[in-house]
């Protein structure tokens, strides 16, 4: 064992040369904590500080001089190229830190994977779900094989999110695909929530005004990064039926990071008004209320551009579960609405821009969350560091 941690470290050391190591001073202007903050270098900067540097020969250090977890992203693998995008990493800022440094080096051998904590895949083996996760909650999404006949009794068309809760902190969904009673908790959790035709958690519509006007199930998927840290992925949605003339197509782009119970969501949409229809759409982000399985608390923050909606579930356990979604600062808000179902923020969109918030879930059981009020302060945090963003300062030579 002594022989492979010293071999490990050699491995680890830095090349020989004058340029071998970059200084990343990061910067934040929150006074409350940041926990699993993401940190994102672009790999342009590393390329141009350490000339030479090979994609899988990085390794990055904290201020005490630890290795830390770090991953490569390169957005357009199938083209079998080095179109490298950010090395990522985390750190968790402390209540008042506002500076922190970070070293990234070259390493004279490969740094092998670190664990994973977050994972997506599309699903063929159940009607072309497409799920995900990370080490706090998980999700899926309906595919076209769920609209046809081979699925039988369970056939639907949903463009809503479900919800999977997690008691632990490792990666289940492959696991429970295989097992198959999901709905029931053996240790792990459970999908208890019914997503249905709904929203789900932050799924979307198109509001006319009186009704929500949504897409059949994703046409196609693309994964672009895969963890351990991040994972980043594509669900396609072909046109629909949007009202007065409009048929709207989205590209629905999901960041999953580690640490974290709210995804970042990127919807793109595509449409062309007919004259007179007035060039925007609003868009309505929704979270499902179960009113037969559940007692449910809404709560809404315009000023801040969130909303929460935590459920006490009786059946098939008794616990809670918090779903909410958090707005992008330069996104429009345009008000609320309700259907019989669902909970709705509504933003208004044009042809072409695309829309940012993030959503998500928190469950009793996993020991996050306690009570509506720790969600609800959970989702307040995540609009300040939505609006206040942390900036990578300084990024020099050693």
């Amino acid at each position: 064992m002594r022989t492979i941690a010293l071999l490990l470290l050699c491995s680890l050391a830095p090349c020989a040369s004058a340029a071998d190591k970059i200084i990343v001073t990061v910067t934040n202007d929150l006074d409350g904590a940041r926990p699993a903050e993401v940190i994102a270098v672009p790999f342009s900067e590393i390329e141009r500080l350490l000339p030479g540097m090979l994609f899988d020969h990085l390794a990055v250090r904290d201020a005490a001089g630890a290795i830390i977890p770090a991953q490569g992203t390169n957005f357009q693998p199938e083209e079998h190229h080095d179109y490298y995008r950010d090395l990522v990493f985390e750190h968790d800022f402390a209540a008042g830190e506002k500076s922190v440094t970070f070293t990234i080096e070259k390493t004279a051998m490969t740094v092998p994977p670190f664990p994973a904590r977050v994972f997506a895949r599309y699903v063929p083996e159940r009607f072309d779900d497409f799920a995900w996760e990370n080490d706090r909650i998980g999700h899926r999404m309906y595919g076209p094989g769920l609209d046809t006949p081979a699925a039988g009794g369970t056939r639907m068309i949903s463009s809503g999110i479900d919800v999977w809760c997690k008691r632990v902190r490792y990666l289940v969904v492959d696991r429970w695909y295989v097992k198959g009673h999901y709905h029931t908790d053996t240790g792990e959790g459970l999908d208890m929530y019914d997503v249905g035709t709904a929203r789900g958690c932050g799924g979307i519509g198109v509001w006319d005004g009186g009704t929500l006007r949504v897409s059949q199930n994703w046409k196609a998927w693309r994964v672009l990064a895969n963890g351990p840290i991040r994972a980043v992925f594509e669900l396609t949605y072909d046109p629909w039926d949007a009202g007065h003339g409009i048929a709207v197509s989205e590209t629905k782009r999901f960041t999953v990071d580690a640490g974290h119970n709210l995804d970042g969501i990127e919807s793109t949409f595509a449409f062309a008004a007919p004259p007179g229809a007035g060039s925007e759409i609003t868009v309505a982000i929704g979270l499902t209320q179960h009113p037969k399985q559940a007692d449910a608390k809404l709560a809404r923050d315009e000023r801040a551009a969130w909303m929460s909606l935590w459920e006490d579930f009786q059946n098939p356990m008794s616990s809670g579960l918090g779903t909410g979604i958090v707005l992008a600062p330069e996104a429009r808000f345009a008000g609320w609405a309700e259907t019989p179902t669902d909970r709705l923020m509504l933003v208004r969109v044009k042809p072409g821009e695309t829309l940012r918030y993030c959503a998500g879930a928190g469950w009793t059981h996993s020991g996050d969350f306690a009570s509506p009020d720790d969600w609800n302060a959970y989702l307040s945090a995540w609009a300040r560091r939505l609006q206040s963003p942390i900036k990578i300062a300084k990024i020099e030579t050693q």
